[in-house]
């Protein structure tokens, strides 16, 4: 210990915590570990390097990736970052204002949440945001107990099998360990049409797990004429184009902001979102940052609500969500404030015309069938395949391309974002048009 004067616990100190717990050393400590699970013998470290020798280390092991082409989305979009943002989002006023409990000293954090709500209330249509969550199917989780605390004595929620297969994995957890009968269904309509006495809500989503973006005409109408409330998971980019969750009169949107510039980071972290109208804000899980002004009459930010069990009675909170993805919310705010509602309508013309291109390109080579004929996508598509699916994703990886993910019923899926050159796609369908499948 004496060589590492940084470690913070001498010799002494360890004796006189196990002398405390009883116990006479570390081995014992450990006792109830299987022998089989104990590391015995040298730990394979290399020695000390310097920083030259460290960094070349990296590099040559970073040599050694493959960097593919990204043809998949399954909730996790290959969109561009402007360089700019890695920079705004290093400002010490950023970076370092860790908490917003002290407003006096965490006026940067404080703005940029509130300008985050702002810009997901303009998306989505609701009237409040909060200041994020962990990603996107923890927001609907949340927003699934979250309708069952704003009906009160209501219990069963009933969630589209349209929606991603990581969040309904997410949502029968919660579920399961919340008490809550989750009702997964193909047809949310007739489920809700059925007349359950104790329907608190229901989850849908804006553009499904196949890509295709779905009508949901009277659905809230009739869920409101059941005693629940509308839940729709949104892919936050695509609102700039398609219906928002408050044009469809649902009552809470949640959804993940990582196509908001986020890069694709090996699956994360990412941040969720989630808004709702006015009228259930207190049920609102997180916090909820609000604009005043000082006693000189400048802007000034504070946190004006905070409905967890952290600050109210515990048996009144909605949540136990005591943090929010702060950070990654500041993305995705110098993102959208880059972008511009221009700039996002834009994005989106390009992923349809790409999809579209792709799409039919597919079909053309014979090696496929659209299952969805006439229903419109935007940069996600499924197609059924009529060759080996494993012989065709191995020729698209040999190739360099990630792409042809498969779903549970078969299918499989390709996206195209606003990264994708027309060059790419042509180089993909060549790949496919000459494999041996």
């Amino acid at each position: 210990m004496s060589n590492f004067s940084y470690f913070p616990h001498t010799k002494e100190d360890i004796r006189t915590m196990l002398e405390r717990i009883g116990v006479q050393s570390m081995d014992e400590l450990y006792s109830d570990v299987p022998a089989e699970f104990v590391h015995k013998g040298e730990y394979d470290l290399p020695s000390a390097k310097s920083e030259e020798e460290v960094r070349a280390w990296f590099k040559d092991l970073a040599a050694k990736d493959t960097e593919l082409k990204v043809f998949v989305g399954a909730g996790a979009y290959d969109h561009y970052t402007p360089s700019v943002i890695p920079y705004i989002t290093s400002r010490s006023e950023f970076l370092t204002a860790y908490t917003p409990y002290q407003c006096e000293i965490s006026q940067g954090t404080l703005r940029y949440i509130f300008e985050w709500q702002t810009m997901i209330c303009n998306l989505t249509g609701m009237d409040v945001a909060n200041a994020s969550m962990y990603d996107g199917p923890t927001a609907a989780a949340e927003a699934m107990r979250m309708c069952v605390a704003c009906t009160r004595k209501r219990n069963t929620v009933v969630a589209s099998d349209r929606l991603l297969p990581n969040v309904l994995a997410v949502l029968r957890t919660y579920a399961k360990y919340s008490g809550i009968n989750l009702v997964v269904t193909d047809d949310v309509y007739e489920a809700v049409g059925e007349g359950t006495l104790d329907l608190a809500g229901v989850i849908v989503p804006s553009i499904n797990r196949f890509g295709i973006i779905e009508s949901h005409l009277g659905l809230a109408d009739m869920v409101h004429e059941a005693g629940g409330l509308l839940v729709e998971y949104c892919d936050p980019s695509a609102l700039a184009v398609v219906k928002s969750p408050a044009e469809w009169g649902a009552d809470i949107a949640v959804g993940d902001g990582q196509s908001l510039g986020i890069p694709l980071c090996y699956g994360g972290p990412y941040v969720g979102f989630m808004a709702c109208r006015n009228e259930w804000m207190r049920k609102l899980p997180g916090r909820i940052v609000g604009q005043t002004a000082d006693a000189e009459g400048r802007r000034a930010f504070v946190l004006t609500l905070q409905a967890r069990e952290q600050h109210i009675r515990r048996e009144k909170a909605t949540s136990n969500i005591c943090s929010n993805e702060s950070l990654l919310a500041l993305w995705c705010t110098v993102y959208l404030s880059l972008m511009g509602p221009e700039g996002m309508r834009k994005l989106n013309e390009l992923c349809y015309a790409g999809s579209h291109y792709l799409h039919d390109a597919l079909l053309a080579t014979g090696k496929f069938e659209d299952p969805f004929e006439g229903r419109e996508f935007l940069k996600e598509f499924a197609l059924k395949p009529l060759c080996d699916v494993k012989k065709l994703q191995q020729a698209l990886l040999d190739a360099g391309f990630f792409a042809a993910l498969q779903t549970e019923e078969g299918y499989v899926t390709f996206c195209v974002t606003e990264r994708r050159t027309k060059e790419e796609i042509d180089n993909l369908v060549n790949v496919i048009k000459e494999a041996a499948l």
